[in-house]
């Protein structure tokens, strides 16, 4: 029960702007319901004139027949009934359609919306393919869940009550002894609902492991082939697949029960009124019509228990998407922007870090006592170990965490007191992992600055040493990237992502020099279009390469998220001490040669 009111207040906000169509919408299934509920009363007219008719024939009375005038009149209000009964339901569902479609939709936007202001920590903790099956497929299962049952659940209730009405205004006695078949499968029900209702949230999470795999397989594809570790990951699917099966086994398994568990409850129960009816008919207390109209409600009653607990594993399914979409809704988001946020109008890419203290986890500090100075202009080579800080440096410049003691300036002025749409203007970025989406190659470049005029496009991608590149391709800058841009070498995806981050004029540059994917020409081409958008901005440089960390006006030396060495190289050398060492592990052989 805590579960349906926390679902009904969760979605409440959602369905509000839809309310009177909702309302509107259980008045017709309401009408619907009652002419549901007058048929059978309807029908027992007929049965019981024509058995009057029969009986009076059979004792041979004078003039007597079967009335048919009679059975025309009730038939034509029959018919009535049942059309006004079709046409409300078609009515009904019609504008619970409209309204539970716009619901979903303003549900998915919402996700979508949420996702924007959450952290990137929250990424780093759950998998992209969980993330997007509790947008797509739990989205899709509430959706499916209201637009099958909500009709009919609503149905079910108002069917229930009206058909006990009739059946006391029939005989309270009978109404009565019939009445025992809902407390019984209401027990029935939810002795089953509570088994299976936590098999159901498992078959969720099993479902959104299973995406998370199949994501994590095909975007590696290659890596998995060229390790030959295919079979590893056949076996890691086939474990979440297994783990999906078993689950969804026994939560459908469990719930599949109900429905003949109730209906057998309902057998029994008209057993019981059909040998009661009979006695009160032989002893003239009910007319045979009636009987036949109590019997019909007794299924009129049975029929949407039978619905309701056949939609229980749909409506149980809807009850654990809920909560995992929700769980996403209610994150923690980003600290919001402040209100007077301050913006550089000409940023100049001065960058100050002051005594920065950070760690993913306030029992985890990874930067103790941070401090650098970087004029505009200079570039600058962040060198150390794996693991030493200089992601961790770089998401902090960028904002994609905040910082817990300190202050990071650029031009004098905190981060913090800028938005983060602000900040990040500011920059550009070139990393190893290229992103390219589906698209032209204008379109991509483009990201950088949309509106950016053909000619624009055109020198950022000459610029960035692409130009000639894209002119070779049958479509040129038309040409279509698929989704993974596999249809262009990883060198010219590189090659692409600088003239995205030529066309943007960022005052700060972040790159990742790594070339080692590429070949020869390309890294050539690589270098000499880093060296140009490099021109006149600030950049930080995660250095990979000799001629970088030589070339470079200062060097931050990382090691355990600290700066513990800063200068330029001959100063660096001059001291003798980490980093001289970590360039003669690295670089010695290299400058030999």
């Amino acid at each position: 029960m805590k579960e349906i009111k926390k679902t009904i207040r969760d979605l409440a906000p959602f369905v509000k702007p839809y309310k009177v169509p909702f309302m509107v919408a259980i008045l017709f299934v309401i009408t619907a319901a009652v002419f549901t509920a007058i048929a059978p009363r309807t029908e027992g007219l007929i049965i019981t004139q024509l058995t009057k008719d029969v009986l009076n024939i059979g004792k041979g009375i004078e003039n007597a027949s079967v009335n048919f005038s009679y059975i025309i009149k009730v038939l034509i209000l029959l018919s009535g009934v049942y059309i006004f009964s079709a046409t409300s339901t078609y009515i009904a569902s019609f504008l619970l359609t409209n309204a539970i479609q716009n619901t979903m939709r303003d549900l998915r936007n919402a996700t979508s919306d949420k996702i924007r202001r959450l952290p990137i920590s929250y990424f780093d903790k759950n998998s992209y393919g969980d993330v997007l099956s509790r947008i797509t497929n739990d989205v899709d299962t509430i959706s499916n869940a209201l637009q099958q049952s909500f009709v009919q659940v609503v149905n079910s209730v108002l069917s229930v009550t009206l058909a006990l009405t009739m059946m006391f205004i029939i005989n309270v006695k009978m109404a009565f002894l019939a009445m025992l078949i809902i407390p019984i499968s209401y027990f029935v029900s939810r002795f089953i609902v509570g088994k299976s209702q936590n098999l159901f949230e498992k078959q969720q999470k099993a479902l959104g492991k299973l995406n998370g795999k199949v994501q994590e397989m095909y975007t590696g594809f290659n890596e998995i082939k060229l390790y030959g570790k295919q079979e590893d990951s056949i076996r890691d699917f086939k474990e979440v697949n297994e783990e999906l099966l078993e689950n969804g086994f026994k939560a459908q398994f469990i719930s599949s029960i109900m429905s003949p568990l109730v209906s057998l409850v309902s057998y029994l129960g008209i057993a019981a009124i059909g040998v009661v009816g009979a006695i009160n008919v032989i002893a003239g207390t009910i007319t045979v019509g009636n009987l036949q109209a109590f019997i019909r409600y007794i299924w009129q009653i049975n029929q949407p228990l039978s619905q309701v607990t056949q939609l229980s594993s749909a409506i149980q399914s809807a009850f654990a998407a809920v909560h995992r979409v929700f769980e996403i809704l209610e994150e923690e988001e980003e600290t919001p922007d402040k209100e007077n946020s301050i913006k550089l109008e000409n940023p100049k890419g001065n960058v100050t870090f002051e005594h920065v203290k950070f760690g993913y986890g306030e029992d985890k500090t990874l930067i103790h006592d941070l401090s650098a100075e970087v004029k505009s202009g200079q570039m600058v080579a962040i060198v150390g170990p794996t693991g030493a800080g200089k992601t961790t440096l770089i998401n902090l410049l960028m904002r994609f965490y905040d910082i817990q003691g300190g202050a990071i300036k650029i031009d004098g002025v905190d981060t913090r007191d800028m938005t983060r749409e602000g900040l990040r203007s500011i920059f550009g970025m070139v990393l190893q992992d290229t992103w390219l989406y589906n698209g032209t190659i204008q379109d991509n470049i483009e990201y950088g600055r949309f509106g950016a005029a053909k000619e624009e496009i055109v020198a950022a991608a000459k610029v960035a040493n692409v130009h000639h590149f894209i002119k070779t391709l049958p479509d040129g800058y038309n040409m279509f990237l698929n989704e993974e841009a596999s249809n262009i070498s990883q060198g010219e995806k590189q090659l692409l992502t600088i003239a995205r981050a030529i066309i943007s004029d960022p005052a700060i540059l972040i790159l990742d020099e790594a070339t080692s994917s590429v070949d020869t020409r390309l890294e050539l081409l690589l270098q000499k279009a880093m060296k140009n958008i490099m021109k006149g901005r600030t950049s930080f440089v995660i250095a990979h390469r000799l001629s970088t960390i030589r070339n470079a006006d200062l060097i931050l030396v990382m090691d355990e998220g600290n700066i513990i060495e800063q200068g330029n190289h001959e100063e660096l050398m001059k001291k003798g001490g980490f980093y001289e060492n970590l360039y003669n592990s690295q670089f010695g052989d290299k400058e030999e040669d």
